[in-house]
C-alpha cells in the first residue's frame, strides 16, 4: 500500500500553525473553529480527521451535519479532498452507502451522519475501539448546547482521549446561542478565529479576493460579517437593511428591471403577490406593490395580478402545480420557483446581502410589516438560532420567488473558487 509522504505544514494556512500543534499535543478536547468565508477552517478540520485517525489506532471518526442530504456534497467531498492531498488515497477505501472511509490497514472508519436521523447516532456500532474524533460542521445550524451535549454523550464513550472540532461562520447576532457560548471560558476548549486574510492569496484566487473587496467597498458591515467572521448585529432581526421609501407613479414608471413573485394561500394564510425592481449597479431592491388577501380564488387573483405584470413573467410557489396550471390558463405567464434543500436559506441570505431593500409601506404595507418584524427562531432557552420561522413570511417568500434568478446567478459566481 503506497502512502505518499507530504509536508502537512504546506497544506494548512499559516494562521492554523499554532492550533495544529495544539491538536497534535492534545492540549484541548474541544476545538471551535470560527471563521469567515475563505478562512479554510473546514479544510483544517478535514486534515485533522484522517491524521488523528492514523495516530490513534483504536479511534474512529464521526463527521456530523444537521441535515443528512447535505453530507455528500460538503463534508464527504472535503474529507476526500484532504485524504488525497495528504497522499493517502490508496490507504483509504471510499464508500457512498453508507457514506464512509475505511483505513485499509486497521479497519478504522470515518463515518458521516446527519442529525435529522438521531437514531443512527444513538445506535452507532463499531467493530472495535471507540469514537475518538468528531467534526461538527456548520455548528450554528444546531439548536443549542443541549443538542450538542446529547450528541456527544451518544458518541464519546469508552475511550481515553477525544478530539472534537466545531466549524462555523459566526452568526451576525451576538444573541445567537453560538456566539453566547463562545464567550464562556473552559479549560478543555479553545476558540480559534480565522479569516481569508491569513490564507495565501494563490490558494483563494483572484476572483475570490475580488468578490471580497467588492463587498467591502459596497457594504462594509456585511463584509465584516461574511469575510471577517465578525459579530455585527444585535437582537434577532433577520433583515437590518430595510427602509421605507415613498415611491410615486413617476418613480415606478422608470423601473426597468421588474420581477414578480407569488405565494399561494387561501383560508388561513393569505395569498401574497409582490412587484419588485432591482438596481444591479447599486444592489438595491425596490418593492412597490402587493396583493395580500385571504380567500382569493385563483381566478380572482389572476384577474387582479394580470394588469400589474405588464407582460413580464411571474414566479410562484412550486408547491401548487395545479394552481400554476390554472393561472396559466387564465392568461398569466407564470412558472414554478426552483426549490432545493437550502433554497430558503440562500434566498434569505441573498436578500440580506442587498445594500438596501426599499419598501413603500403605503403601497406594500404587509410586505413592510413582515420584513421589519421577521426574527430568527429561538430555542427553548430563548436564544436565537440560525433558522428561519415558517410563519408571518408570505410576502417574504413571494419576494424570494421573484428574485430567485438574481440570487442563483450570484450564487454561481460566488461558488467559483470558494474555499471554506
Amino acid at each position: 500500500m503506497n502512502e505518499r509522504r507530504v509536508n502537512v505544514a504546506e497544506l494548512i494556512a499559516p494562521s492554523f500553525d499554532g492550533l495544529f500543534f495544539d491538536v497534535q499535543g492534545h492540549h484541548y478536547t474541544h476545538y471551535w473553529l470560527a471563521g469567515g468565508r475563505g478562512s479554510t477552517k473546514s479544510s483544517f478540520a478535514s486534515f485533522c480527521v484522517p491524521l488523528m485517525l492514523l495516530q490513534n489506532p483504536r479511534c474512529h471518526a464521526v463527521v456530523l451535519r444537521k441535515v443528512a442530504n447535505t453530507l455528500r456534497n460538503s463534508v464527504y467531498n472535503q474529507v476526500e479532498w484532504a485524504i488525497d492531498a495528504l497522499g493517502l488515497s490508496d490507504a483509504f477505501a471510499a464508500r457512498v452507502s453508507p457514506l464512509s472511509f475505511e483505513y485499509r490497514r486497521t479497519g478504522q472508519k470515518i463515518l458521516f451522519l446527519g442529525v435529522d436521523d438521531r437514531n443512527k447516532v444513538k445506535s452507532l456500532k463499531l467493530p472495535f475501539g471507540y469514537v475518538g474524533i468528531v467534526w461538527i460542521e456548520e455548528l450554528d445550524q444546531f439548536t443549542g448546547m443541549e443538542e450538542i451535549r446529547s450528541l456527544l454523550q451518544s458518541l464519546l464513550r469508552g475511550g481515553e482521549r477525544y478530539w472534537v472540532f466545531y466549524s462555523y461562520n459566526p452568526p451576525k447576532s451576538r444573541n445567537n446561542w453560538v456566539n453566547e457560548e463562545a464567550l464562556f471560558d473552559r479549560d478543555d476548549r479553545i476558540v480559534h478565529r480565522s479569516t481569508y486574510l491569513g490564507v495565501p492569496p494563490a490558494w483563494l484566487g483572484e476572483q475570490f479576493i475580488g468578490e471580497a473587496e467588492r463587498l467591502r467597498d459596497k457594504n462594509e458591515t456585511l463584509y465584516r460579517h461574511e469575510y471577517l467572521g465578525e459579530v455585527t448585529g444585535t437582537g434577532g432581526s433577520v433583515f437590518d437593511n430595510v427602509e421605507d421609501m415613498e415611491m410615486s407613479d413617476a418613480d415606478i414608471a422608470l423601473f426597468d428591471r421588474l420581477y414578480h413573485g407569488l405565494d399561494f394561500g387561501f383560508a388561513v394564510d393569505p395569498l401574497a403577490f409582490v412587484s419588485t425592481h432591482y438596481d444591479a449597479k447599486h444592489e438595491d431592491l425596490y418593492i412597490f406593490g402587493e396583493i395580500y388577501e385571504q380567500k382569493l380564488t385563483n381566478a380572482q387573483a389572476a384577474r387582479r395580478i394580470l394588469p400589474r405584470l405588464h407582460e413580464q413573467h411571474l414566479t410562484a410557489d412550486a408547491a401548487e402545480p395545479k394552481s400554476i396550471a390554472e393561472m396559466r390558463g387564465l392568461g398569466l405567464d407564470v412558472h414554478a420557483a426552483r426549490k432545493g434543500p437550502d433554497s430558503v436559506a440562500y434566498g434569505i441570505h441573498w436578500l440580506q446581502g442587498r445594500r438596501r431593500i426599499y419598501i413603500d409601506k403605503r403601497r406594500a404595507p404587509n410586505t413592510y410589516r413582515e420584513f421589519i418584524g421577521y426574527e430568527y427562531e429561538r430555542n427553548k432557552d430563548g436564544q436565537f438560532i440560525s433558522a428561519y420561522p415558517d410563519k408571518d413570511n408570505h410576502a417574504i417568500d413571494a419576494v424570494r420567488y421573484a428574485t430567485e434568478e438574481l440570487a442563483a446567478g450570484e450564487r454561481i459566481r460566488a461558488m467559483r473558487g470558494n474555499i471554506y
